[in-house]
């Protein structure tokens, strides 16, 4: 009976811990759509700096909820996207932005992958050139016939 008891109890919180994690994300109303959609940019283009690879958009971190509350205010005070942005990156860094700028910060992590893509070209083609197609070693007169024999021992040796 008791077994059972537990079991349900178990049961219930398995079912309800999902739902207990999410955070609270409150509405906004806006009473202009200009604002809203750049609300709407605004969120999805900003990283949550909890979750990482989430925008504020798709985050239910209590942080991002912060984060998604002062944008708003900003936007009712008539702060621009500039502003914003400006603001974000002042207080947390390029890392908040999901496309931080081209700058001194910031030229590895544009031109990375595109350095370790040349580099790896100019390797597969230096070592082509190096090892080149090289053609078969042909054997000598001497070598065939010992071949020949070693193969013809080798064929007698299989079939008896």
């Amino acid at each position: 009976m008791t077994r059972t008891i537990l079991y349900l109890i178990m049961s219930v919180v398995m079912v309800s811990a999902p739902y207990a994690t999410m955070a609270a994300d409150t509405p906004f109303e806006f009473d202009d759509p200009a604002q809203e959609q750049r609300y709407k940019n605004l969120i999805a283009e900003i990283r949550c700096l909890v979750c990482q690879n989430q925008s504020l958009e798709d985050s239910h971190a209590e942080l991002a909820q912060d984060l998604r509350n002062e944008i708003y205010n900003m936007i009712l005070d008539g702060q621009d996207e500039k502003e914003i942005t400006d603001f974000l990156v002042y207080r947390y860094g390029d890392f908040v932005l999901f496309r931080p700028p081209f700058n001194v910060k910031t030229v590895l992590l544009w031109l990375g992958p595109f350095i370790l893509l040349i580099t790896a070209i100019l390797i597969i083609l230096h070592l082509k050139r190096k090892h080149g197609t090289r053609s078969p070693a042909t054997l000598n007169a001497e070598e065939q016939q010992r071949l020949a024999r070693l193969l013809g021992q080798k064929i007698k040796e299989d079939q008896s």
